[in-house]
């Protein structure tokens, strides 16, 4: 997947992890589709709060036999 959940961030700000929520939408043996949600904090180059703002996307994650995620991809 690159850069994680970075890639729906809207200006290249950081994530606000106490923010971040996850729902799953779909499931399937190998696969589990998920809605993420999160609070991107955006900086002026002062180093001060600019702005915050919500960002949302859905990934499908692909799961080991075992459990553990193996992969992912943005949809």
């Amino acid at each position: 997947m690159g850069k994680g959940l970075n890639v729906f961030c809207t200006q290249n700000g950081w994530i606000d992890n106490e923010s971040l929520w996850f729902e799953i939408r779909e499931s399937a043996n190998d696969d589990v589709v998920v809605a993420v949600g999160f609070v991107e904090v955006i900086m002026e180059e002062s180093g001060c709060v600019a702005n915050r703002r919500e960002c949302f996307g859905k990934l499908r994650l692909f799961l080991a036999s075992d459990g553990p995620v193996k992969s992912a991809k943005v949809i």
